[in-house]
């Protein structure tokens, strides 16, 4: 194990004796190993850049290019519970400057993959978007199931929460923006 492993599997150990289980008994003897290992992974893009992309020109003439549909899970910075859903995106590219399709859902791993709440999410693949591409316009909806609220606290499962954010074009064009959330409706294969 790294010292980051050690670390976290030493503290989930106290966390187990704290709320009355003994982490040495059989089915908590590994426990804190593998919640280490996995709050890591869950936690991968803490503190790192997004640059698991590359940029063509293509001749898309001001085309709406969307992804959705895109699986997602985070953990919520203020519970550590998770949350999970589905993003959709969308831009207008500028001077052809397009993104690989596949580069779109390893852009949501990277903003969800850190402790976080739904809002930046929906935030940060805007702004990176807008930093990589710097388009005409991007349009971002998160659709999402918050284990905070689902497990604890009000204790209302299946409910869904909605965050949508607009930049450049979109901000401005209703029409767009209703395009963009027809296409979310619509969106099946």
């Amino acid at each position: 194990m790294t010292s980051k492993e050690e670390k976290i599997a030493k503290a989930i150990s106290e966390i187990l004796v704290a709320i009355g289980e003994d982490p040495e008994r059989t089915g908590l003897a590994e426990t804190p190993k593998r919640v280490s290992k996995s709050l890591l992974e869950l936690c991968s893009s803490t503190n790192r850049e997004f640059k698991n992309y590359k940029v063509f020109k293509e001749n898309v003439d001001n085309n709406l290019i969307m992804v959705g549909n895109i699986d997602f899970y985070s953990l919520c910075e203020h519970h550590m519970l998770p949350f999970f859903g589905k993003v959709y995106i969308a831009y207008i590219a500028n001077d052809n400057n397009i993104i690989g399709l596949s580069k779109l859902p390893r852009l949501v791993d990277y903003v969800s993959h850190k402790l976080t709440i739904q809002e930046r999410i929906t935030r940060e693949i805007i702004d990176e978007l807008n930093k990589i591409l710097k388009p005409q316009g991007v349009a971002v909806l998160v659709k999402a199931r918050h284990m905070c609220m689902e497990m604890r606290g009000v204790r209302k499962g299946n409910s869904i929460t909605q965050t949508v954010k607009y930049s450049g074009i979109f901000k401005e064009n209703k029409e767009l923006q209703q395009d963009f959330l027809d296409r979310v409706d619509n969106a099946r294969l």
